[in-house]
């Protein structure tokens, strides 16, 4: 029997490693975890990703994978024997799937960075871009438990990570998300029901802690 190498290089507050952590857990593949300082960045890094020297990547048999929606896309067809498979087998509700987690790929973070790194007007901007992009997604889930459907999908594992920085951005921008998106906040606390979720985002309070941190950091 074939011994396959899987190691995941991430840093636990990483939102885009936490997606690989989930689809990992959800297709139940063993893997080695390497915590990399992204404050101070390892030469290993610089090796396996050259081009944007950034995590997370996935190290298949030695061979590098970057990019986390690249990743879970690698994931999926590599190892199409375990279920659930990320993406439908409909040509048109694959394209719509890939869609809406490129939207949210493209989006949410860079918005989300006005709120608790803004000021004032910048951080108002910010949380009316999140809460645009988080209601346009909302409004795909339907009546479906998940975005996938039945199971986890493409969708919801490029968003549920953002889950943990909701806290963020309610305490640094004064505002209810489950006020404005009830149905993707239940759509949030259903994907938490999943352990392969639970087990791999981070804790809101750690991650807001991390944030104030990081600013304090950036304003050196």
């Amino acid at each position: 029997m074939v011994v396959e190498e899987v190691v995941l290089v991430s840093f636990w507050s990483s939102p885009f490693g936490c997606r690989v952590k989930i689809a990992m857990e959800e297709k139940g593949i063993p893997y080695e975890y390497i915590e990399e300082d992204l404050f101070n960045k390892s030469s290993f890094l610089s090796s396996i990703n050259p081009v944007h020297k950034k995590v997370p990547v996935l190290l298949h048999n030695h061979k590098p994978i970057c990019e986390s929606l690249n990743i879970l896309e690698y994931i999926n067809e590599t190892w199409s024997d375990r279920s659930p498979s990320f993406l439908p087998s409909d040509p048109h509700q694959r394209a719509q799937a890939r869609f809406w987690a490129d939207f949210i790929d493209k989006e949410l973070y860079e918005a989300s960075k006005k709120i608790y790194r803004g000021n004032g007007e910048q951080q108002v901007i910010g949380k009316n871009e999140v809460l645009r992009i988080l209601k346009l997604v909302e409004g795909k889930i339907g009546d479906k438990p998940f975005f996938g459907g039945d199971n986890l999908g493409l969708v919801d594992i490029t968003l549920i990570p953002f889950y943990s920085r909701f806290y963020t951005w309610e305490t640094f921008g004064n505002f209810s998300i489950e006020d404005e998106c009830p149905s993707l906040v239940a759509w949030a606390k259903r994907c938490l029901q999943k352990e392969s979720v639970a087990k791999s985002l981070p804790d809101p309070i750690k991650i807001y802690d991390f944030i104030v941190d990081l600013n304090k950091y950036l304003a050196k």
